[in-house]
């Protein structure tokens, strides 16, 4: 019988053991949900590809060539109503032609607004207008403000 007791306080033991890390386990799943939600509140910017980006550093707005793209963004607001940011209209003359152009960057404020509800596309909230402010020059042709419709 010495060794049935024994047997007990090494079972109870590892059992304790087993149950320490699963006790941190467990409680590192009910963290991620919060972290979770908190992102899908804020609507989200889809790419080309139709991955949705929150606070991106680049993005492409003519998908089908990628003759025009806004990189070095830095964004100082984002919330559920409008996201605004600064960056670089990088946009291809296509002089000759597109292949053959060359790109010339300029300065923008970037605002995306106008979210959708989440029901179609990314099934998330995301935004469908995005408008462009040149700041300091612009391509030829075109206006000092643009707007143009966003994929989801």
């Amino acid at each position: 019988m010495g060794r049935n007791p024994m047997r007990a306080a090494v079972t109870l033991c590892a059992a304790a053991a087993l149950a320490v890390p699963l006790g941190t386990a467990s409680a590192a799943p009910s963290a991620q949900p919060a972290a979770r939600t908190q992102q899908t509140q804020d609507p989200v910017l889809v790419d080309c590809s139709g991955q949705p980006q929150i606070g991106p550093d680049s993005y492409i707005l003519a998908c089908g060539d990628g003759n025009s793209r806004l990189v070095a963004l830095r964004w100082f607001r984002w919330d559920p109503q409008a996201a605004v940011g600064r960056g670089t209209n990088a946009v291809n003359d296509c002089d000759p032609y597109c292949a053959a152009g060359a790109f010339h960057s300029y300065p923008v404020t970037v605002r995306l607004d106008m979210p959708t509800g989440g029901e179609q596309g990314t099934g998330e909230r995301h935004f469908t207008r995005i408008t462009l402010t040149y700041t300091d020059g612009r391509p030829d042709g075109s206006p000092r403000t643009v707007t143009y419709p966003l994929p989801g």
